[in-house]
């Protein structure tokens, strides 16, 4: 296990990502996670370099403020990381809005795992835990949504039940009343080309 840096992550939520497999989804996932203040946690083996440069363009730089942790295994996370374990899987029979993450949050930490994208988690740790498996509602011609798309549907849905605890309601970077102030975003274009 390695701890990298991190921010004052909300460990009440975390998003576990099981052997990920590009580095464009895990990115968008790092940049949601930093959003919503969750905590990342990446079990390997990945199918990319985390150091590298590219890897942090995917993530759009978002790795800088990111709590996150890399695993070696499965067992290696799950010997380390007690809470409530949830599954997200196209064989759940239950979509997220109807387990009560209010509850599961009083004792312990939540965890929501999604599996690699190639095959997902693996059948037995499934099987153990079908009680625990959820699906994203769709199309019945629709296979899966990508990866990234997902863990956000996921993830703030468990932050809505929560009352999203430690974000912001209102724009913090330009000003809660910045569109109020007669804002036009082609007068600001036309502002920088001068």
């Amino acid at each position: 296990m390695e701890r990298l840096m991190g921010n004052t992550g909300n460990n009440l939520v975390n998003v576990v990502l099981f052997e990920p497999e590009i580095p464009q989804n895990t990115g968008n996932i790092m940049r949601t996670c930093v959003a919503a203040g969750t905590t990342l946690h990446i079990i390997g083996p990945v199918g990319f370099d985390i150091d590298n440069p590219e890897f942090r363009r995917a993530s759009t730089n978002h790795i800088t403020w990111a709590d996150y942790t890399l695993y070696d295994s499965w067992n290696d996370f799950a010997e380390k990381n007690e809470g409530e374990y949830y599954f997200m899987t196209r064989y759940g029979k239950v979509p997220p809005s109807d387990i009560d993450f209010r509850e599961a949050s009083k004792n312990s930490n939540i965890y929501l795992i999604f599996g690699k994208e190639s095959t997902g988690i693996p059948g037995e740790i499934l099987r153990a835990n079908l009680d625990r498996c959820f699906r994203i509602p769709m199309n019945a011609d629709c296979r899966c949504l990508n990866l990234s798309n997902a863990c956000a549907i996921a993830i703030y849905e468990v932050l809505r039940q929560l009352g999203y605890p430690g974000l912001s309601f209102t724009e913090e970077q330009k000003g809660e009343d910045f569109i109020e102030q007669n804002y036009s975003y082609d007068e600001t274009l036309r502002k920088k080309k001068k």
